[in-house]
């Protein structure tokens, strides 16, 4: 049955990109173009073609699909880098709203979730859905306790229809890659794959809660961003309960203004937000569209739908604060060292050439207010540029140029006066403080310090081992390796002195706050003291 099911299902997707002329957009001038022609064949593409512009004839086809191709248009819609202008227009528009699915199926998947009558579960559940998505619709409930909350449920048997598109969408990638030549920086078959991972997580109700769970434990007693609460008691892989939160959509302006919200300070905030969780906590939340945010009476953010976070590979934080900085200052010439030196482009890459490229992309936009710009448009001549000079997509970034550019339309719609760099400059050079200026430095010698007194007595245990495994070397070949071993002794003794001297350094400097159990920050003795020590530690 699952094959016939997935022939009518292409039949499907074949009649409408057929029909919105999907087909000549992609095929046309490629050695595959004989099968615009042999689609005409088929019966069910004998009829007049759409002609509507190209951007809205891909939405309108994805929308056709259904709810998976929405969510692949959704997710290419952030990757205004890849696309023309037109199309990602256009894609933003797609809405992943959805028919629900009914009362009874609803309260059915709730109790074989949670292994509990709705009424054992909740004082009061309303069947009728809040909303309804591709993947959950959503329920309001009370607890026993009196606790508002919302009930999130996964829709039935969704899996198998994802399965059977996503495999679809890896046939079609193939296609456009084989078939165009442009295609194959684009990586579609590793978009597809990216997609389908991401799309899979948003299945697990546990993994969403675990999401939410850390966010709220991040931003715990802030004035900035409020996470609701997960109920774990009532939460499953299919089903999460979750804090009720009251307040206005971030979309919906007026209101705020009605209800005394400065859209100024909230622009700005939300500026802050993103770097926090991307530098302070590196784990952010990264499908912050309008939908998904809404601000409370005291001017907090409030964030719901965790399916999607994101979190950087410690490298790639510390060189992306440090691109953002050196953009920040005009230093192109350190923007490109640092895409070498990361290898974002090759090695190979001339470093002035690559400035002046930079340069003629990035001097433009300085000294305008936001909504004389479009950090997308940036964004998307920066990789441009990049590309010529060999960069691929940077597949862990993808999520993080999502969120920015979600970032770039909140605040675009809050204040458009609002100077994206002013507000995320001071924020990355104090991050870059704590973790390559003296606090930093001071920071990790206190973090290392156990282990450090831990290992110094294993040093004698190491060089008896090593003797011994030289006394089994066979004759001939000990002279040589006695030789070395002498020169090994003799390091290790004077690194192990070193170690020693460092370690009584740093443990005399740190006497005062280990004795009063904190730090004296303002000490530039006790710093001094303690990187004179780590010299010592670290000296062959």
């Amino acid at each position: 049955m699952k094959p016939i099911k997935q022939f009518f299902r292409m039949i499907k997707i074949n009649r409408v990109l057929t029909y919105y002329q999907i087909d000549k957009m992609v095929l046309t001038e490629t050695k595959y173009s004989w099968l615009i022609w042999l689609n005409l064949i088929f019966p069910w593409n004998w009829r007049k073609k759409s002609v509507a512009g190209r951007g809205e004839q891909i939405r309108l086809a994805l929308e056709e699909l259904g709810p998976i191709f929405i969510k692949l248009g959704q997710a290419l819609s952030t990757r205004k880098d890849l696309l023309p202008h037109d199309i990602s227009i256009e894609l933003v528009k797609l809405q992943d709203d959805c028919p629900p699915f009914d009362e009874v199926h609803s309260k059915q998947l709730i109790e074989e979730g949670l292994k509990q009558t709705v009424e054992e579960a909740f004082a009061e559940f309303d069947p009728i859905p809040m909303a309804s998505a591709s993947i959950a619709q959503v329920h309001a409930a009370t607890l026993h306790t009196g606790t508002k909350v919302i009930v999130k449920v996964v829709r039935p048997d969704i899996k198998p229809i994802i399965e059977q598109d996503v495999a679809i969408m890896f046939g079609l990638a193939k296609l456009f890659e084989a078939a165009v030549q442009i295609a194959k920086r684009l990586h579609p078959v590793e978009v597809v794959a990216e997609f389908e991972k991401t799309i899979l997580d948003e299945l697990d109700m546990m993994r969403e809660a675990a999401n939410a769970t850390q966010l709220r434990r991040n931003f715990e007693d802030s004035d900035l961003l409020y996470v609701p609460e997960i109920y774990w008691s009532h939460t499953s892989q299919s089903v999460m309960t979750m804090e009720r939160i009251y307040g206005i959509r971030i979309s919906e302006t007026e209101k705020l203004i009605e209800a005394g919200i400065d859209l100024t300070d909230l622009s700005a905030k939300g500026v802050v937000i993103f770097f926090t969780q991307v530098f302070k906590h590196n784990f952010f939340h990264a499908d912050m569209h309008p939908g998904n945010i809404f601000v409370l009476p005291d001017g907090r953010y409030a964030a719901i739908d965790f399916g999607i976070m994101g979190t950087l590979a410690p490298d790639d934080q510390r060189y992306l604060a440090e691109n953002f900085l050196a953009f920040f200052n005009r230093d192109y010439l350190r923007v490109s060292e640092l895409h070498i030196e990361s290898e974002w482009v090759p090695k190979g890459t001339r470093v002035n050439e690559f400035e002046s490229a930079i340069r003629s992309v990035c001097e433009p936009i300085w000294d305008r207010p936001l909504k004389d710009i479009s950090f997308g448009l940036v964004l998307m001549r920066l990789f441009q540029t990049a590309r010529r000079f060999g960069m691929e997509v940077q597949p862990q970034l993808v999520l993080l140029q999502k969120t920015l550019l979600n970032i770039e339309g909140l605040g675009r719609q809050l204040d458009d006066e609002l100077d994206l760099w002013d507000t995320a400059k001071p924020f990355l050079e104090d991050w870059m403080q704590e973790r390559v200026g003296p606090k930093g430095l001071v920071k990790n010698i206190k973090a290392n310090l156990p282990f450090w007194i831990e290992q110094a007595p294993e040093l004698p245990g190491l060089l008896h081992a090593s003797l011994n495994k030289l006394a089994h070397i066979d004759i001939h070949q000990q002279s040589d390796q006695i030789a070395r071993l002498e020169k090994q002794i003799e390091a290790q003794t004077t690194a192990q002195r070193n170690r020693t001297i460092g370690v009584l350094i740093i443990l005399f400097a740190l006497l005062p706050g280990l004795v009063n159990q904190e730090w004296i920050n303002e000490s530039w003795l006790q710093v001094v003291l303690v990187v004179f020590g780590a010299y010592f530690i670290i000296k062959k």
